[in-house]
């Protein structure tokens, strides 16, 4: 995890941003959370990325796995605080991770046109760098803010309620949280959130889930994503779903095409079961 991956080098700084293009957030006012910030000051931050690390020793093993526990202990709280937050106002947040290219802000493009005139939608966007991604959900008149994690390499529950402050979604809504690209982390740090989605491409390889099986063993959903080109790749759904199923028994499978549409009604419907539930 990221006190041992590397994504938050001791000697610099998290680098955590969260902002929103102009217009993207129409309400005035931030939403505070009912829970506090568990910020501890002092030389022993507990902050995901490394931060944590007392100085002048050496770190054996046993205080890596000490500072991994820490942090993950805080971030579960930190998630809980969100999750009766948005639970109390009616919101269904999703949580969509992929590796890079897998089509994810695609498919969050289409999702926001085609439901936001059915419900409320606002996005979270997750980012090393830049506001591209947020500039094109805001583009489908969503609002949506942009978390910039600089060095991060995932999203955590802290990062979470700074962003729901800003973007005040309106109860009874929806909220996407399209993580940071990466198949490792952001499968280690509840966000809160009412439901994990694991997007794969069919360029990428029906091993994937077992690869990387972590991630697929706290996924609700696997999506297999850019369907219209199995006729040009090797690729067998079938496999990827055993696969799948083999390291997580009892989760959900879509093979959808966010570019030709084919699938997309079962991806919505899974999503209005979210949010009823």
């Amino acid at each position: 995890m990221c006190a041992t991956c590397g994504c938050g080098k001791l000697d610099e700084p998290a680098g955590t941003r969260i902002s929103a293009p102009a217009g993207a957030v129409t309400h005035e006012h931030a939403h505070p959370h009912e829970h506090g910030h568990d910020h501890d000051h002092g030389h022993e931050h507990e902050h995901g990325h490394g931060h944590g690390h007392a100085h002048g020793h050496d770190h054996a093993p046993t205080e890596t796995v000490t500072l991994e526990q820490k942090i993950l202990a805080k971030n579960d709280r930190l998630a809980q605080g969100n999750r009766e937050w948005l639970t109390t106002r009616g919101i269904a947040a999703l949580n969509l991770m992929s590796s890079p290219g897998s089509g994810k802000t695609t498919l969050l493009e289409r999702t926001v046109r085609e439901l936001q005139t059915t419900c409320p939608v606002a996005v979270i966007e997750g980012d090393q760098e830049t506001l591209l991604d947020a500039d094109r959900i805001e583009a489908t008149g969503c609002a949506v803010v942009q978390i910039n994690t600089g060095s991060g390499c995932h999203l955590d529950a802290e990062m979470m309620r700074g962003a729901l402050d800003v973007l005040g979604p309106a109860d009874e809504s929806l909220v996407f949280v399209e993580n940071v690209g990466n198949l490792v982390c952001p499968a280690l740090f509840d966000l809160g959130e009412q439901g994990k989605v694991v997007l794969i491409s069919v360029t990428e390889g029906d091993d994937k889930p077992l690869k990387y099986p972590h991630i697929f063993a706290v996924a609700d959903l696997v999506i297999v994503n850019k369907i219209d080109l199995l006729p040009y790749v090797d690729f067998d759904p079938d496999v990827c779903e055993r696969n799948a199923r083999s390291v997580n028994p009892d989760v959900r499978v879509i093979n959808l095409s966010a570019t030709s549409g084919e699938g997309l009604e079962r991806w919505y419907g899974w999503v209005s079961d979210r949010r009823k539930g």
